[in-house]
């Protein structure tokens, strides 16, 4: 599958500020990148360094009074479709050492809070079959919703609201597996599909050896995912980090399927 990305951002700041920027799509064995161009208007110098676990890179500019990005890129994806209830379980003490932090409660995924609810209705199920009721679960009760959430919701306000956007959707699946004691850890991505088209969020889960792409909310398949960053929680993969204040002029994230030929293909049903 090759997807095509356009992203713009910008931002005014009534004071000068830092801000670190999380938009590229990673180049990794599963996703290759055929073209991309990252443009970002600035009279300050641009400087690049590698995201969380060596997974894409993060850019930090200068913003005074007006930044703007601009972003574009073809990613070719070559993920094989994965079926998670076939995937064996991995007892903790097995387990890569890159992969123990990700057992851990973190600010917005309170995974020990939410350990008594997996043991007792996930009772009897491990491995793979575990992740994909947790998954199934998280679709079913939650509703997608942009009108509750904000920069203060974890996962357990969530778990209480029922209600969120994709970052929700991620945080609380992160949060279950954490507490099944599987490593899982929240991805940035480009996905098409997307409604309303958005930079979006998705989780990874460790199982049978490798990191698995889950999408909670239904709308994307791992098949066509662009990872752009991965992390613990949405600290770590934000598309921007502001130390500083700033107002959205505008932003927009568009995210296509290709054919072979570069031009537009369907959309799979879902």
């Amino acid at each position: 599958m090759r997807i095509a990305i356009t992203a713009h951002l910008d931002y005014g700041f009534p004071e000068p500020a830092d801000v670190l920027l999380q938009i590229e799509a990673a180049a990794m064995a599963d996703q290759r990148l055929e073209a991309q161009a990252l443009t970002i208007w600035s009279d300050n110098p641009i400087t690049a360094i590698p995201g969380e676990e060596g997974v894409g890179q993060r850019c930090w500019a200068r913003a005074d009074r007006r930044l703007v990005a601009d972003y574009t890129a073809i990613v070719r994806v070559e993920r094989q479709p994965i079926v998670l209830q076939s995937l064996g379980a991995t007892p903790v003490r097995a387990l890569p050492s890159a992969t123990v932090r990700y057992l851990m409660p973190s600010r917005y995924c309170e995974s020990d809070r939410l350990e008594h609810f997996v043991r007792r209705t996930f009772a009897g199920l491990s491995g793979g079959a575990l992740a994909a009721a947790l998954v199934d679960w998280v679709r079913d009760a939650l509703e997608y919703s942009n009108a509750v959430s904000d920069g203060r919701t974890t996962a357990l306000t969530t778990f209480a609201d029922r209600r969120g956007v994709c970052r929700d959707y991620a945080h609380l699946l992160v949060a279950l597996a954490r507490a099944a004691e599987i490593p899982a850890r929240c991805v940035a991505a480009y996905a098409p599909g997307v409604d309303p088209p958005d930079f979006h969020a998705v989780a990874e889960l460790w199982l049978d050896g490798a990191w698995r792409l889950v999408d909670a909310t239904g709308m994307a398949s791992a098949a066509d995912l662009v990872r752009v960053a991965v992390g613990l929680d949405a600290t770590e993969i934000a598309f921007m980090t502001i130390f500083g204040t700033a107002t959205l002029w505008r932003q927009t994230v568009k995210v296509e399927r290709l054919g072979d030929d570069g031009e537009h293909g369907s959309s799979p049903d879902r």
